[in-house]
């Protein structure tokens, strides 16, 4: 009967630490993807929420339809970081639609900041929201 001795394990000593190490990173890795998907997400439906709300803004009869950018910056940057407002392009103005009826549009671009900061800002965002202006 033969028994077989520790230093006979077919040269597969400490192999189960490696394979440890790679399945790990392979997790960590699809783990972190999987939440930068979530922050885009979240940052483009907040992005659209605020220009859907600067322009809402801006169509009321007493204002002028160029602050519609600028709310939209300060409703980003209440409901995300200061970081993600600053890193926003808005613009505000007034278009007519093919019925004729006055439209205030408000435009955003950028780019959602990445959760490791050395990849920097990866993903592009464009969104746009509008409202009828209303009569004066």
């Amino acid at each position: 009967m033969a028994d077989a001795s520790p230093a006979d394990d077919g040269g597969e000593r400490g192999s189960a630490v490696v394979d440890f190490v790679l399945v790990s990173l392979l997790v960590v890795g699809l783990l972190l993807a999987i939440l930068q998907v979530a922050v885009y997400a979240h940052v483009r439906n907040v992005v659209t929420a605020s220009a859907q709300e600067g322009a809402r803004f801006a169509a009321n009869a007493d204002v002028d339809s160029a602050v519609g950018a600028a709310r939209t910056l300060e409703v980003v940057g209440r409901a995300t970081t200061d970081r993600t407002a600053a890193g926003l392009v808005c613009t505000s103005e007034e278009e007519a639609d093919p019925s004729g009826m006055t439209l205030v549009v408000v435009r955003c671009s950028g780019a959602v900041p990445s959760l490791l900061s050395a990849l920097g800002d990866l993903l592009p965002l464009e969104v746009t929201g509008r409202a009828v202006k209303e009569g004066a």
